[in-house]
């Protein structure tokens, strides 16, 4: 307030002991400023009342998109899951001494993937044949269902006494 310096803020009286109006201030120009401070701090109410608002909806649609996020994560890893557990081949024979036999690989396995072969990208058998031929030496990792349990292999394609790399 201009007349701060006589110790005239918002709350201080304007009218002395015996209730007149006091005379060594400007009684107008600080109604009018004590006028125009309240005006100002009405809108700086309504203004921050504005900006919780609009901060409580951004939270609100941050949660609300992270619960989705959340949801369709887990829907995607279910069918996920549930498509990694679809057999796409059945083993129906290992030559004993083969690389087959010797990873572990048991007739009546269901393979469910076979390297980076699995259900969703499986058209036929040519699929695991370049697979197989690709990593000659190398370990491949084959996932079957035995017996109703997941089971992981350890299968090397390589070049052995019969024919194929397999068995």
């Amino acid at each position: 307030l201009p007349s701060q310096q006589k110790g005239v803020g918002m709350n201080e009286p304007l009218v002395d002991a015996e209730g007149f109006p006091r005379d060594d201030i400007d009684l107008y120009q600080v109604r009018t400023a004590r006028h125009n401070i309240i005006c100002l701090q009405n809108d700086h109410k309504a203004l921050m009342k504005q900006v919780e608002e609009a901060l409580h909806q951004l939270h609100a649609r941050e949660k609300e998109k992270h619960a989705k996020d959340e949801a369709e994560a887990l829907a995607e890893a279910m069918s996920q899951s549930q498509s990694l557990l679809q057999a796409f081949a059945k083993v129906n024979a290992v030559t004993p001494g083969s690389p087959a036999s010797i990873s572990g690989l048991q007739v009546d396995d269901e393979i469910v993937e076979f390297g980076s072969v699995n259900v969703n990208n499986f058209q036929n058998l040519q699929n695991i044949a370049t697979v197989v031929q690709h990593s000659e030496g190398r370990p491949l990792s084959v996932t079957v269902i035995r017996s109703g349990k997941k089971v992981h292999v350890g299968l090397t394609p390589k070049r052995w006494a019969g024919k194929g790399l397999l068995g």
